[in-house]
């Protein structure tokens, strides 16, 4: 095996990968609308650029009835009318927990997020978004 051969997570860690699956589940009871969810996933791992994790997210958002016209413009989501406001709140949301800007002020964020979103479903955007971060890194890291 090469220097450069990528490190199987799941075979050194696998009790990491399932209790970081189980947590996964776990945020998602918390019954977060799986429209928003599809989007979240989606554009994050858009950002991140986890190829892998894009295929999956557009097959899965597909597959809840998602259009082609959406997703094809998800990557300006801002530019667009297609989405509603209850969306673009959740995907502003998306970029600034994913992109991780110093200069982003998050609190004019939340408050969009508040018009929408009672807090315990920002908790569990803000989860949902977290662990697709982490699951696109370790991911990303077996390229």
């Amino acid at each position: 095996m090469s220097d450069t051969h990528p490190v199987r997570l799941e075979q050194h860690l696998s009790d990491v990968i399932k209790h970081a699956k189980e947590l996964a589940r776990a945020v998602d009871s918390h019954g977060l609308d799986r429209t928003i969810y599809h989007l979240v996933l989606t554009r994050a791992s858009q950002i991140n650029g986890c190829v892998h994790c894009i295929e999956m997210h557009l097959r899965e958002a597909r597959a809840h009835g998602e259009t082609g016209d959406r997703l094809d413009r998800l990557i300006v989501w801002d530019h667009v009318d297609i989405f509603n406001e209850r969306e673009k709140a959740a995907l502003a949301w998306t970029e600034a927990l994913t992109v991780l800007d110093r200069k982003t002020d998050y609190g004019p964020l939340r408050a969009r997020l508040r018009q929408h979103f009672s807090d315990e479903h920002i908790a569990a955007l803000t989860a949902t978004i977290g662990m697709i971060n982490m699951f696109n890194r370790l991911a990303i890291s077996t390229h």
